[in-house]
């Protein structure tokens, strides 16, 4: 065994004949133990919000979705629709028409977008599971699907013939406008089902059938706004994505899901970095006591050190003892701080320790990286402290005097 590595494994298990230092270093390795704790159940908890906040928004989001750098729209002809279903990887595509438009009821407006759909946008995501009343769209018909804040906003609720939910879109063209009638395209809709995803959604979004989608926007039958992609469960991405831009053309730009919530990925990010780096802090100063526990130990040791020395430890072996002892209580603090966040973030994922709402837990999740950034940066940290600290041991301190 190293004999470097020998000795400050001793040091480690032995206590000291004084107090003072006994109790610094047991200061040292609980500030350690806590620091990596506290680390480990924020990482998780942010981890748990950004699964909470990613899961609903989606469930609308396709695996790819593209969309045209030129103008609004697109066409695709039927050998285009032919070719991209025989692309291996790709499960299904939705062809669909996004517009912004304004929705009217008994007098009140709500500004909105319309988003039609043909028959196979329920293969292409899960909105039937976030539709609590109601239902989804028959094709063709001048059906629709709300949301949960529109339909409060305009006081509509599911399968009222008697209320009229009309859509309505400018004309393009120019010249004067002598009515509402030459300003405006507009359809008479019925809402058949309400959908409740989250406050952003529910207050954005109105699904129609794709061809009253067109019928309000003057569309011609094969034109869209974008077409979205599932994919099968192990599909190359990039391969994908050059097939499709070899069938629709280098006009065309494909986005995944994460380049399609890409300003709230951005956010949870910067909040994930800003946390960590405070914590990163914390622990930085916690590493501070173990600077000072070893220096005083080195003091306490200036004997045994000198007994070192005349039987032929070089400098340097004296210095990696406590430097190995600095990375022993870093690494015996981070391992137990580990364990003690797992237990924490176990506990509250089974028990729902902490609530956000009556109703609802504080979101966390346990992912592996989580592990190994708390205790790389335990390591790093752990590795400077006891360098700086086995530093200050220089030959004029273990020479016999």
């Amino acid at each position: 065994m190293n004999f470097s590595l020998y000795i400050a494994k001793r040091y480690i298990r032995s206590k000291s004949s004084n107090n003072a230092i006994n109790f610094i270093t047991i200061i040292a390795i609980v500030g350690i133990v806590l620091g990596a704790a506290s680390l480990f159940i924020v990482l998780s908890g942010f981890a748990g919000l950004r699964d909470f906040t990613l899961e609903f928004s989606s469930i609308i989001d396709p695996d790819l979705k593209a969309e045209t750098t030129i103008g609004k729209s697109f066409t695709i002809n039927t050998d285009q629709d032919k070719q991209l279903q025989a692309i291996d990887g790709v499960a299904n595509f939705s062809k669909i028409v996004e517009e912004r438009i304004i929705a009217s009821s008994d007098g009140t407006n709500h500004p909105a977008y319309i988003k039609g759909v043909d028959e196979n946008y329920q293969k292409i995501t899960a909105i039937d599971s976030v539709i609590p009343y109601g239902n989804w769209l028959y094709p063709d018909t001048p059906q629709i699907v709300s949301g949960w804040a529109i339909s409060n906003r305009l006081s509509f609720f599911i399968n009222d013939y008697n209320k009229t939910i009309t859509l309505s879109v400018p004309k393009p063209g120019k010249g004067q406008i002598s009515s509402q009638s030459q300003a405006l395209n507009q359809v008479n809709t019925v809402n058949v089902g309400i959908y409740d995803i989250n406050e952003e959604l529910n207050n954005k979004y109105i699904f129609a059938s794709i061809e009253t989608a067109r019928r309000l926007l003057n569309y011609q039958p094969n034109q869209v706004t974008s077409l979205e992609f599932k994919l099968t469960e192990n599909a190359d991405e990039d391969v994908v994505k050059a097939k499709i831009k070899t069938i629709l053309g280098q006009n065309i730009i494909l986005k995944n899901k994460d380049q399609l919530n890409d300003a709230i990925y951005k956010m949870l990010n910067t909040e994930n970095l800003a946390v960590y780096l405070i914590f990163t802090l914390v622990l930085i100063i916690a590493l501070f006591n173990v600077i000072g526990s070893i220096v005083m130990m080195i003091l306490d040791k200036k004997k045994t050190l000198n007994t070192l020395f005349n039987l032929g430890a070089s400098v340097k072996d004296i210095r990696n003892i406590f430097f190995y002892q600095g990375i022993l209580m870093t690494f015996i603090g981070g391992f137990i701080g580990l364990l003690i966040g797992y237990i924490v973030i176990q506990l509250q994922a089974s028990y729902d320790l902490i609530m956000i709402t009556p109703s609802l837990p504080y979101p966390v999740a346990i992912h592996f990286k989580n592990f190994i950034i708390v205790m790389l940066t335990i390591s790093v940290l752990g590795l400077i402290a006891s360098k700086i600290a086995a530093s200050r041991i220089t030959r004029d301190l273990v020479k016999t005097n």
